[in-house]
């Protein structure tokens, strides 16, 4: 392990404090909404959809038609997996959900019964996979500090990084959003290009998600 990482790790153990008020809004939502789009606060399905869209992108054309591993971060109640199960890409693909919600984790297990899904309730990656994914998940921060925010997002992707084989797309809320609430983190896309060009890959795309209130970031080995 490197230096690097090894601080990044250490940066994780020290957020979970400031993740509890988040975890702890999670778990309400879905004891009040369950497998549906408001339980992870997204607007409607459609823009949940179109996000999906423009993550999937980051599978290579060869990959497209199944073989690989999949790890999708922060998956909730297992949406993405909904998402890609009737596409040639999880032929003979395996996809593995995290999430710090055991709430979430049992909506999903409970929603989602598929050899080919596997739902495990952690704060960061534990087994290494083909593709990386991570919807959404860094948006919510419920005001915490915004340095403090923003290292560990980038510890979080790091870690991930670390047990991804080939590649990782994530995106967040643009901070020049028209519409900007309460609670939610609204980050600078090209400090995380910087951060991303800088430690994880020279091989960084960024994409403006207009309408949707997001940029997105795909980095490849």
């Amino acid at each position: 392990m490197t230096e690097s990482l090894t601080k990044a790790i250490e940066t994780l153990q020290r957020s979970r404090s400031m993740l509890e008020p988040v975890l702890a809004s999670f778990e309400k939502r879905v004891a009040q909404f369950g497998a549906d789009p408001r339980s992870a606060f997204w607007k409607d399905e459609e823009w949940q959809k179109r996000r999906y869209d423009i993550l999937s992108r980051l599978f290579d054309k060869p990959d497209r038609q199944g073989g690989v591993s999949i790890t999708d971060f922060g998956c909730g109640y297992g949406a993405f997996f909904d998402y890609l199960k009737d596409r040639p890409v999880m032929n003979d693909s395996r996809y593995i959900g995290i999430d710090m919600s055991a709430a979430m984790i049992e909506e999903a297990k409970a929603n989602i019964i598929d050899p080919r899904a596997s739902f495990q309730r952690h704060l960061i990656a534990t087994e290494t996979t083909d593709y990386t994914f991570v919807c959404g998940t860094y948006n919510m921060n419920l005001g915490a500090d915004r340095e403090e925010w923003a290292n560990y997002v980038k510890a979080s992707l790091e870690q991930l990084w670390s047990r991804t084989t080939k590649a990782m797309g994530f995106n967040m809320l643009r901070h020049d959003a028209p519409e900007q609430y309460r609670g939610l983190y609204y980050a600078d896309g090209m400090e995380f290009v910087k951060f991303c060009n800088e430690t994880l890959s020279s091989d960084v795309a960024y994409t403006d998600d207009r309408p949707l209130p997001d940029w997105t970031i795909l980095i490849r080995r």
